[in-house]
């Protein structure tokens, strides 16, 4: 790796990103991102000295057969010519409908991702972000989850393949990141941490304390199930709890997180409680353990959330500008030409300021554990199943 700046950020970008679209009636609309890099550019995140754009292209067969198996490859070119689906792949579903040139669009964001990847691997930039990515429920051989290609598993195969020898992976969305686990279940060169509403209650009905991985990674897959309605206490005191231990013990050459948004009480498709403000303080956090841990090195991708208008454009704008070193004021209203844009495009009012007016405190877990609690229940699972594998004491 070549040397690399103290908080650069490049941003994988190309228009044709949006047009990874399922269609009018499905939830994981692409006016989101639209939304999130219109407001991201009227703020000015992008206008730092150590802040721009890179050019994306679409990955090619030989590099998502990485991850994917060519069958599958090839099945969704197919779906994406004929608009026939195809149950063996489970293409053509509810949650992932054929669409025109789907794997022209998917390929895409895995391409972006990859180029993000390399932009921080080669030192070109210290972080790195696709905020189209994220498609972390994506499998070996088909489509789950409004996931064709699973970007994140792609670029941490990719990093692999130039030689990284440790990758920690911290998915924050509100859904398990099944299959960025999967990809890597047994393999510890790869320590994947997953927060998210409890299997129990949510899609995609995996993420268990008890998936720890396999016969040669044990501990190396973590999982943290917190229980619907947590919110921005419960869900910090669970990732203090878990995240920065292990990290601290693993030291990655390169941390990758997925920063899916639908943990907000207003997302329409999950149970979790997060404010923009408690989503904005996990960004703040993991930013410090990419420096801490991974030398600086943090590649980062968007995922789920589906307020469209009043969640999503600020929280990735706010992840965003925390990675670029410029972090936005909460109370900073947002710009009424952006305002403008949201009317013009959706037809809604957009929200006037970046924040939702919380504070977020907690206290660490450390200084006890309460049984009668769900969330620190579900806190003591991880930490007894993954901890000992790590030679971290549970109990401390």
């Amino acid at each position: 790796m070549g040397g690399r700046t103290s908080c650069s950020l490049r941003v994988a970008w190309d228009d044709g990103l949006t047009a990874y679209d399922f269609g009018p009636q499905h939830p994981m609309a692409p006016i989101r991102v639209e939304l999130t890099m219109a407001l991201s550019r009227e703020l000015g995140v992008f206008d730092g000295p150590g802040a721009g754009l890179l050019d994306v292209e679409p990955a090619s067969d030989e590099l998502l057969s990485l991850v994917h198996d060519p069958a599958y490859i090839k099945a969704v070119k197919r779906a994406g010519r004929t608009l026939e689906p195809d149950d063996a792949h489970m293409l053509g579903t509810l949650d992932n409908p054929v669409f025109r040139d789907m794997h022209e669009a998917s390929a895409l964001i895995s391409g972006a991702s990859v180029a993000a990847a390399k932009a921080v691997w080669t030192g070109q930039s210290a972080h790195a972000a696709n905020i189209a990515g994220g498609l972390h429920h994506a499998m070996h051989g088909n489509a789950w989850g409004f996931c064709v290609y699973n970007d994140p598993a792609l670029a941490i195969a990719w990093l692999l393949e130039q030689g990284a020898k440790r990758v920690a992976y911290v998915d924050i969305d509100v859904h398990h990141g099944d299959g960025v686990q999967n990809a890597f279940y047994d393999d510890p060169r790869v320590l994947t941490i997953s927060l998210h509403e409890s299997p129990v209650t949510l899609f995609p009905g995996t993420g268990h304390a008890s998936e720890v991985g396999g016969p040669k990674a044990e501990g190396y897959a973590v999982n943290v199930a917190l229980p619907a309605g947590t919110g921005d206490t419960g869900w910090h005191r669970a990732f203090d709890a878990v995240v920065p231990p292990l990290l601290h013990e693993f030291q990655p050459e390169i941390l990758v997180t997925q920063q899916g948004c639908d943990t907000h009480a207003l997302d329409p498709l999950a149970n979790l409680t997060l404010s923009v403000d408690g989503q904005r303080r996990a960004y703040e956090e993991l930013h410090k353990l990419a420096r801490k841990t991974a030398g600086g090195r943090w590649l980062l991708f968007g995922g789920g959330g589906y307020g469209l208008v009043h969640v999503v454009p600020r929280a990735w704008t706010h992840l965003l500008a925390e990675a670029a070193g410029a972090p936005i004021d909460p109370d900073r209203e947002t710009p009424q030409g952006w305002r403008d844009f949201v009317r013009q495009r959706t037809g809604e009012l957009a929200p006037l300021y970046m924040t939702d007016g919380r504070g977020v405190s907690f206290t660490p877990f450390e200084q006890g554990y309460d049984p009668g609690d769900p969330v620190d229940r579900a806190i003591h699972a991880t930490r007894t199943a993954v901890f000992p594998s790590h030679g971290i004491d549970p109990t401390l």
